[in-house]
């Protein structure tokens, strides 16, 4: 990593430092609570696909706050799947404080994408929703990824892709994006700058295609891809070959 992109990766973790206090109230209130629809359906086609009923260990990087942890683990009971271990990996220390608090009996590591603290082939399952747009480098993350998880392990993306040709709904999710979001978050946490970084990170980021042939390229199988809510969040599912 240059010294550029080690910067900008600083800057970032220190900016999810900074909100992690207000970070779960921010996101309720911008997603009206619709993500939880997109995190438990990420679950329950995960686990559809992978077609187990026992796993050993479920890594979240960038866990934030810890929630998808607890739809990992939620999901499962309802599906009446075993699951050993949920581990969550987070450069920010301020998020994963929260996380601790509200998940206790998660097991968890504060670390880079890149450098994630497990064996390999490890891992049944890794999810990043909302943190891979986050990752300077991105690519070392996904390999850094297949290296953790077992074969025909999956990896679940959730993330807020770049729009490449937006329908007229698109235009809609733009200017909420845009205009909107970024206001609501930045009263809530004090931290304009933080909510505006949001939907510039998004148009920086890759497209659902980019995003795949990078997954591919890193040694997986797309199984699923999927966005809802007028395109606001896309759903990727892969398979470590």
């Amino acid at each position: 990593m240059s010294n550029q992109e080690s910067q900008k990766q600083e800057k970032i973790v220190s900016m999810f430092d900074d909100i992690a206090p207000t970070y779960d109230t921010a996101n309720r209130v911008m997603s009206m609570g619709v993500d939880k629809s997109w995190r438990r359906k990420a679950c329950d086609l995960a686990y559809e696909f992978y077609g187990k009923d026992s796993i050993d260990k479920i890594v979240d990087v960038a866990c934030g706050t810890g929630d998808m942890m607890d739809f990992w683990r939620r999901r499962a009971e309802k599906a009446s799947i075993k699951v050993d271990e949920i581990v969550g990996v987070d450069p920010s220390v301020g998020m994963v404080d929260v996380a601790r608090e509200k998940y206790p009996k998660f097991s968890y590591h504060i670390s880079k994408a890149t450098e994630i603290p497990l064996q390999d082939t490890s891992a049944d399952f890794l999810s990043i929703t909302y943190g891979i747009r986050n990752v300077v480098e991105r690519e070392e993350a996904l390999k850094e990824f297949n290296r953790v998880l077992k074969k025909d392990g999956m990896v679940v993306i959730l993330e807020f892709m770049k729009n490449e040709n937006p329908s007229s709904l698109g235009k809609v999710r733009d200017f909420y994006m845009n205009k909107i979001l970024p206001k609501v978050g930045g009263a809530i946490s004090k931290n304009l700058e933080a909510y505006e970084y949001l939907p510039n990170s998004i148009g920086d980021f890759a497209t659902v295609r980019q995003m795949q042939n990078e997954l591919e390229s890193a040694g997986f199988e797309m199984l699923y891809t999927k966005s809802f809510s007028m395109d606001i969040s896309t759903l990727l599912i892969a398979r470590k070959k």
